[in-house]
């Protein structure tokens, strides 16, 4: 049996590297195929050597691109592969365009398909996101789901029960293996109380005025905390492309993009997290450590509705508010969701050979029940404080 893993981001690595791992213990061969949509060293290569993964056995260095172009060249670069690897299995993570453009490509080749981390919903379909999993999750033949919000979004979508497998969540795998590593990766001048902030969903970092008004936002919370912001690729395009000039007060620090494993030891010892990205909101739910998401909505509502998560959407003065809240009172407390405990890649690999999934105590989510409360991911009932 020849499974092939396909990535392309760096979220993509945290996921895969434990699946690539739990299937090991299993008589199967497996490659990894990496599409090059993540093209930065700092963002891929890196985190490829940290993880303890093999380099991919086929890169095809597709690079940056509109949506149809990556899309398209993944498509048109990834079919010759399959055709001459002929794989059992292609195993697709997360939400990106490689995600997407793989199943698409499997489905017609009549390839099954496994999709990691299945079934999360904005319900914002302004999200190139958004499109990408709901397309995945209706071409995917094992639909593996992180969350039980997952599993009543594709019972509420038609989605046989007979494909959805609720395991946990492959990046807290990750995460709970490189935590002890992480103490040896902090800077010596790393200040008692800080912030550290990621941003780089278009939403936030494609408006130049809206860009401008949230850095300026962290400027004026910055007099009261220090701030360290690992500025991504595409969010140093854009300040320098709109000629955005922070003022200079020193408080924030701009640091290039950081490998795994110093990225994970600011999280874990940062005051609060400010962020857009989807896997910082799980993180930081697993850590205790108080995440402010300047987003609208969110595919991961658990990460609110029991981790530590707030969104604040798009208001700087939401932003800074929540922040003073911090600084005054111990941040939101949460708790970690049922199965993100480090052993969600061998629930998947016991599926994939065909062991079935292990019986759990805390997996009683009916799949034929469907929760018709409001739609989650948006901002009414979530983000107070606890």
């Amino acid at each position: 049996m020849l499974i092939c893993h396909v990535v392309g981001a760096r979220p993509n690595l945290m996921k895969a590297a434990p699946v690539v791992q739990a299937l090991s213990a299993y008589p199967m061969e497996q490659m990894v195929v990496h599409t090059g949509q993540h093209y930065d060293f700092n963002m891929s290569e890196v985190f490829i050597k940290q993880l303890g993964m093999k380099a991919p056995d086929i890169n095809l260095q597709v690079g940056s691109g509109t949506h149809a172009q990556q899309t398209a060249q993944i498509m048109s670069r990834f079919e010759p592969v399959l055709l001459e690897s002929k794989p059992d299995l292609v195993v697709v993570y997360g939400d990106v365009n490689s995600t997407v453009a793989a199943a698409l490509v499997c489905s017609k080749l009549m390839i099954r398909i496994a999709h990691v981390e299945a079934g999360l919903r904005s319900f914002d379909r302004t999200m190139p996101e958004e499109i990408n999993r709901l397309l995945a999750d209706q071409l995917c033949d094992l639909l593996f789901t992180p969350s039980e919000d997952a599993n009543r979004n594709l019972a509420r979508e038609g989605v046989s029960p007979e494909k959805v497998f609720l395991v946990g969540n492959v990046m807290i795998d990750t995460l709970v293996r490189m935590l002890p590593e992480t103490e040896e990766s902090l800077p010596a001048d790393l200040p008692s109380k800080y912030a550290l902030v990621t941003l780089h969903r278009p939403s936030n970092v494609d408006e130049m005025d809206w860009l401008a008004e949230l850095i300026s936002g962290l400027e004026s919370a910055s007099r009261e905390l220090a701030f360290i912001f690992p500025v991504h690729p595409r969010t140093r395009q854009k300040i320098s492309e709109f000629g955005i000039k922070p003022n200079g007060n020193g408080h924030i620090r701009f640091l290039e993009p950081l490998p795994y494993l110093e990225f994970l030891s600011l999280q874990r010892n940062a005051t609060v997290v400010i962020t857009d990205s989807g896997g910082v909101q799980e993180e930081t739910t697993y850590l205790g450590v108080p995440c402010l998401t300047v987003r609208e909505n969110t595919e991961r509502p658990v990460t609110v509705s029991m981790g530590t998560n707030i969104l604040v959407g798009r208001s700087a003065q939401r932003l800074i508010r929540e922040i003073g809240r911090v600084l005054e009172r111990p941040g939101k407390r949460g708790e970690i969701p049922p199965l993100w405990d480090g052993h969600a890649a061998e629930r998947i690999a016991s599926v994939i050979a065909g062991d079935g999934l292990p019986a759990l105590e805390n997996q009683t989510f009916p799949l034929a029940e469907i929760d018709e409360s409001p739609s989650p991911g948006k901002t009414e009932g979530h983000g107070q404080p606890s």
